[in-house]
């Protein structure tokens, strides 16, 4: 195994920078080269017809120094690398030996893979379609380029973790004993046996712990798997052309087009939102807060430190949280694990189609469900506290919708956002909202940007962001807005190191992010008569539709080792997403409420006027 010591590496580069040996432009210049290369190798090895092994890709990974995989080539594991992939890959991943790459159902049949058959799994911290045939093989549905420049590297970087493990627990010749039997190992022994283990794999405490919280009652189960043999994935990729990614999201959009036209919504005002599918719903359909009571009690019943303490404070006064975001929170739960909550949610979803709010969950194409929202048959009482208004009670007039999707991946929003503006013609405005890595604040915080430089295409765009902080800070509890950012919107998560991301922050970009580069792509093309141009500085201060883009910071990479394999958001990601949520929805009837007069014609009023949206204060600084 290697032994490479980032730390001293950086500083011996530091150190030659200052004598005159290195020019930093060439060093940075070096490690950009080194990701290009990487995915340049997988992508060119993936056009063959057969299988490949990602052993062949494990030295340009390691190569890349990536600043999710900071100790990729020490001796003990990178459990917080590990974790983030465990998290994005399915459980089944423990016995897959190939791992299969499509775009269609046909696409895998065609080649001899009858998916149909296989069982659908999931992966917790990545929405992905998986088929798993229960044996070796394991089907992933990938919806755009960003799909493949996401898993090849989550999988390579698995494996030279596993292979870690793999080598530690076979050093000392009765390690396999004690794994062997360790579920009849006496109760009084078991700690000691996991110590002993512990150490041998020269993990820490906290990080044995989470470990342990994400793998559970098949931690034992799995190491055992890891003990037996190397992993040595192959991959093959079925497809993978720009006219089947267009067809997948023109599957994933056919059931949605179908509800529009079959309730006779086609030709209404569209606000397109990019956010997830659970905050919209619960500001504007009440579903939770009618449940308060239940809730509540569901959270002192369980007595479960992560909720009852929260709860305790909020209703003591000791913090000023929202209770209204600790009622969503611990919803999640009720509607699963409480009997009164599975009864409750079985006619959730009636109660808030008669509310206006349809749900299309995906079947085909992209594994990304979509929400439509009528404006006018929402019932503005049952609002969240934070949007509630005397003028909502105009909605009833508006004949606009909402169309809100749960974010996508990557080039994926490009395929998303051109089907949706093919389809629809009369969007009002485009708001997203996503997570993101932070340069310079804290997981939690929100960042609000005015220009954007997309890595597919070397555009820089330079934007009217309708949010500024002010929208958004009076929601936000525990961190910080961020506004007047700048953003990159990169390949993938894997695919930047640290001297990568510090020469973008000597350019003062401190948000990196996936999504936002490909939506304005496809608004170029949505608001000019050509393609979207490469290596431009483009202009979108002026657009025909209101434009606004949010991010919670979830990763902090110069934190060593600090990702989302090594903190989970929970509550606190809660208050980020529920603040930027609050602020778009605000944003949206603002902007309907200025379009339907006060007062109905024909009340004597002779000089009628329409509202107008309020202008906020420009506090951009005026571009360079």
């Amino acid at each position: 195994m290697y032994d490479y010591d980032f730390e001293e590496i950086e500083k011996r580069h530091h150190q030659d920078e200052r004598d005159g040996g290195v020019d930093h432009q060439d060093f940075v210049a070096g490690k950009k080269q080194d990701v290009e290369l990487y995915m340049r190798t997988y992508t060119t090895m993936l056009r063959s017809t057969g299988e490949v092994k990602v052993k062949a890709l494990e030295q340009a990974h390691l190569n890349s120094d990536s600043a999710l995989h900071v100790n990729a080539r020490r001796k003990h594991p990178d459990i917080s690398a590990f974790l983030y992939c465990i998290q994005r890959l399915p459980s089944s991943i423990m016995y897959v030996r190939r791992v299969l790459l499509g775009q269609s159902e046909e696409v895998f049949n065609k080649h001899g893979f009858p998916v149909e058959k296989w069982e659908p799994v999931s992966a917790p911290g990545r929405r992905r379609r998986w088929e798993w045939d229960g044996k070796e093989n394991l089907a992933v549905y990938v919806s755009s380029a960003s799909d493949v420049d996401d898993l090849v590297p989550t999988l390579t970087g698995f494996q030279i973790e596993w292979n870690k493990f793999h080598m530690l627990l076979n050093e000392d010749p009765n390690t396999r004993d004690l794994l062997a039997t360790i579920h009849t190992t006496p109760p009084a022994l078991l700690n000691e046996v996991t110590r002993v283990i512990q150490s041998r794999l020269l993990i820490g405490v906290e990080d044995w712990g989470r470990l342990h919280a994400i793998w559970g009652e098949r931690l034992w189960d799995n190491l055992r798997l890891m003990a037996e043999a190397e992993k040595s994935f192959t991959l093959r990729m079925l497809g993978g052309t720009y006219v089947g990614y267009a067809k997948a999201t023109e599957q994933w959009w056919a059931p949605v087009e179908r509800l529009l036209e079959s309730s006779g919504l086609t030709d209404r005002p569209v606000y397109f939102v990019s956010s997830n599918t659970h905050s919209l719903v619960n500001l504007l359909g009440g579903s939770v807060l009618r449940a308060r009571e239940h809730i509540e009690r569901f959270i002192v019943d369980t007595n479960d430190p992560e909720l009852t303490i929260e709860y305790n404070k909020l209703l003591s006064g000791a913090v000023r949280s929202s209770l209204e975001n600790m009622l969503y929170y611990a919803s999640r739960r009720f509607y699963s694990e409480s009997k009164v909550g599975r009864d409750m949610y079985a006619d959730k979803e009636q109660e808030e189609r008669q509310r206006g709010i349809y749900h299309i969950k995906s079947r085909e194409g992209m594994p990304i469900d979509v929400q439509v929202i009528e404006l006018a048959r929402l019932n503005p009482q049952e609002f969240d506290p934070r949007i509630k208004s005397r003028d909502n009670e105009r909605l009833s007039k508006s004949p606009a919708i909402i169309v809100n999707i749960d974010y996508p991946l990557g080039l994926a929003a490009y395929y998303i956002f051109v089907q949706v503006s093919t389809s629809l013609e009369n969007i009002r405005g485009v708001y997203v909202l996503g997570k993101a890595a932070t340069l310079n604040g804290r997981i939690g915080d929100v960042m609000v940007s005015d220009s954007v430089y997309d890595e597919h295409t070397k555009n820089t765009y330079w934007l009217d962001n309708c949010f500024t902080a002010a929208e958004v800070a009076p929601f936000l509890v525990h961190g910080s807005v961020l506004d007047n950012q700048k953003a990159v919107t990169v390949m993938g998560t894997y695919l930047q190191n640290r001297s990568y991301l510090d020469d973008y922050y000597r350019e003062n970009y401190t948000v990196v992010e996936m999504e936002a580069g490909p939506y304005l792509n496809a608004l170029y093309e949505y608001t000019y008569p050509t393609r979207h141009p490469n290596d431009q500085h483009i202009n979108f201060t002026k657009l025909p539709i209101d434009l606004g883009f949010l991010h919670y910071g979830s990763d902090t990479p110069f934190t060593r080792g600090k990702n989302l394999g090594a903190i989970r958001l929970a509550y606190l990601g809660m208050d980020s997403a529920y603040a930027t949520s609050v602020a778009i929805v605000r944003r949206i009837l603002d902007l309907e409420l200025a379009t339907i007069p006060e007062t109905p014609p024909g009340n004597g009023r002779k000089d009628e006027k329409l509202d107008r949206p309020p202008k906020r204060k420009d506090t951009r600084p005026t571009p360079v």
